[in-house]
């Protein structure tokens, strides 16, 4: 074979492989909006909001955590570790009443904890795990990335524990328990296919009704200061 014919072959074999390139991503993004929309929810709206309302920038993102973590697969927990788990988060809502500050820090690390028994990236690489499990609980992860930053940086800039200060933590811990009860209830399939925020067992939370992550936490109905000293 001569080598103009090599030469010849090796561009229509470039060719083919560009053409198939732009195909498949052509594909993915006629089928990424809604797709993703779906998957991600909430998750879809902040990540529009954070790219100043730029959807495709949006959606690069979002579709960049799928191929990352999209296969990821939940190990299982069995009865003791949630029971134990259920355990330490009990502790961490009593904490609350006299130190809401101590109980946020602890609630963070008890989900970077469990997220990573679970099978999600390390705690040590948050943002990388908080990615993680966007896919795989879009509808409850933002509750844990408010327990962390106010954990992080102390809730309204480091006011003192009571007004505002322990509302705005109360408010995170409350949002942080229903990934909790993700985390430490048996595997789910991935993306949407979970029970709404409104109740545990999927059914919207109406009047007289309160939901399964408000049930556990008689503090959060009660006492939004801590005792005095």
């Amino acid at each position: 074979m001569s080598t103009g014919m090599i030469i010849a072959l090796i561009v229509i074999v470039a060719v083919v492989v560009v053409l198939a390139a732009a195909l498949i991503l052509r594909g993915r993004t006629r089928r990424g909006g809604p797709s993703l929309k779906r998957r991600f929810g909430p998750e879809y709206e902040r990540a529009v909001a954070l790219h100043d309302g730029d959807t495709k920038a949006a959606e690069r993102e979002l579709a960049e955590r799928v191929e990352r973590h999209g296969e990821l697969r939940e190990r299982p927990l069995d009865a003791e570790g949630r029971e134990r788990y259920t355990a330490r988060w009990t502790v961490v809502q009593e904490h609350f009443v006299d130190s809401p500050r101590q109980a946020v820090a602890e609630a963070d690390q008890l989900l970077a904890e469990l997220a990573s028994v679970r099978g999600y990236p390390d705690g040590g690489r948050y943002e990388e795990q908080l990615a993680a499990l966007s896919v795989h609980h879009a509808d409850h992860v933002d509750g844990y990335r408010q327990v962390h930053r106010v954990a992080r940086t102390g809730a309204n800039g480091g006011m003192s524990e009571t007004g505002a200060g322990t509302e705005e933590m109360r408010t995170a811990l409350v949002g942080a328990r229903a990934l909790f009860d993700d985390l430490s209830g048996p595997s789910q399939d991935s993306g949407r296919h979970r029970a709404p925020s409104g109740t545990a067992d999927g059914h919207k939370a109406g009047p007289g009704t309160h939901s399964h992550a408000r049930s556990h936490m008689p503090w959060a109905a009660h006492r939004s200061r801590p005792k005095e000293s």
